[in-house]
């Protein structure tokens, strides 16, 4: 496992040029601004377990309540239901925060409360061109990023770094046999219309505006439409990813790298691998939302996670990679190798960083989808 290269593959994303290497050194100010009360979490299903939320209490002394959800969507509309309430810590992933600030729902970070030095400088500078800057005020703190690539039966399906690639969802032989998610499953299946040269402009030029994605999202939409067979499930969350493979007898999909790595641990044959067309990477991070009523508490959770000891934890369970300085160097044996075997030879420098999904984007986006689904 080459630590040099998870430490700063950050410093790539959106083109933004990252800070040197991380320092070993963690600031040794106290991380616990509230050293009782609670702090409320609605965060991803599957992100945190009682270990960690046991560790955060004996660290903090703060009681946590973690309400998990499946998909942004959820999550932001949640949000909107409670204008901003309910919660004091929310994890959208950073392409989207921009709808959250939109309509008011997360306030500004203050930064002095927050201990900065404890997240990789690559992740932290890159994230203020992927939507946790706005108008000069940072409303997330990135915690962790991962990727959306292919997940494959090694037995049914078996693939190979540098040829799998996202047509081979599409093709013939995965007729009945594969699942992708309906929104990035197109974006998918974009990236290699692209890479054919048969998107009348590249991918990206579809986040720019309304006129490029219909131009783009004609043609792919034409195209799943007509291999749409292939598709034996369709998800929407990692449950449903995961009982695709599970129960459901797909052998490829476009998964999160995380649902390959529960599949793995429950001794499916199962592996995960970036196409060459570049995995779909998003950064992810923690926010408060306008409405919190436990400010102290929900910086102490921010300061804690970034704690080697917490990401590591996090990594762990989820084979997802921390921000955390020292993090990966404390993580498991089983994660340092699901790392190396999804990512090798060049596929770190070839990522492909989900842009910024503006409110436009996204309901467009829905739209294609659902016509995707009900074709």
């Amino acid at each position: 496992m080459n630590f040099i290269k998870r430490r700063t593959i950050l410093t790539g994303a959106a083109s933004v040029a990252g800070l040197s290497l991380a320092s070993p050194f963690v600031s040794r100010r106290s991380y616990a601004q509230g050293s009782s009360g609670s702090v409320n979490i609605f965060a991803w299903a599957g992100y945190l377990n009682d270990e960690m939320l046991s560790a955060f209490t004996e660290a903090t002394g703060i009681q946590a309540n973690y309400t998990p959800y499946g998909t942004n969507d959820e999550l932001l509309n949640q949000l909107r239901a409670n204008d901003g309430a309910g919660f004091d810590i929310i994890w959208p992933t950073v392409d989207r925060v921009p709808n959250y600030v939109e309509f008011g729902l997360v306030q500004p970070l203050d930064i002095s409360k927050i201990e900065v030095d404890r997240c990789l400088p690559s992740a932290w500078s890159s994230s203020e061109n992927l939507g946790a800057v706005i108008d000069g005020e940072r409303y997330q703190v990135p915690t962790d990023w991962g990727t959306e690539g292919i997940a494959f039966d090694r037995d049914q399906m078996p693939l190979e770094y540098g040829t799998a690639s996202y047509g081979d969802i599409w093709k013939p032989e995965a007729e009945g046999l594969a699942t992708v998610r309906g929104h990035s499953g197109l974006v998918g299946l974009g990236l290699w219309l692209e890479a054919e040269g048969r998107l009348p402009m590249p991918m990206r030029e579809a986040f720019v505006s309304e006129e490029n994605m219909v131009a783009i999202y004609d043609v792919i939409l034409a195209e799943a439409i007509a291999r749409k067979a292939n598709i034996a499930q369709f998800w929407t969350n990692e449950n449903e990813a995961q009982g695709a493979f599970r129960v459901n007898g797909c052998a490829v999909g476009q998964t999160w790298d995380s649902t390959a790595a529960a599949l793995a641990k429950e001794g499916l044959n199962v592996g995960f691998l970036a196409p060459k067309e570049g995995a779909l990477t998003w950064m992810e991070g923690v926010s408060i939302p306008s409405g919190a009523d436990n400010l102290d508490q929900a910086y102490a959770f921010i300061n804690w996670f970034l704690t080697p000891e917490a990401g590591a934890m996090y990594t762990n369970a989820t084979s997802i990679n921390s921000t955390a300085v020292g993090a990966a160097e404390l993580t498991s044996d089983d994660a340092k190798a699901f790392f190396a075997n999804a990512y090798p030879g060049d596929a770190l420098e070839k990522l492909w960083w989900w842009p910024i999904q503006e409110t436009w984007f996204v309901e467009k986006r829905n739209e294609y989808q659902d016509r995707f689904l009900s074709a």
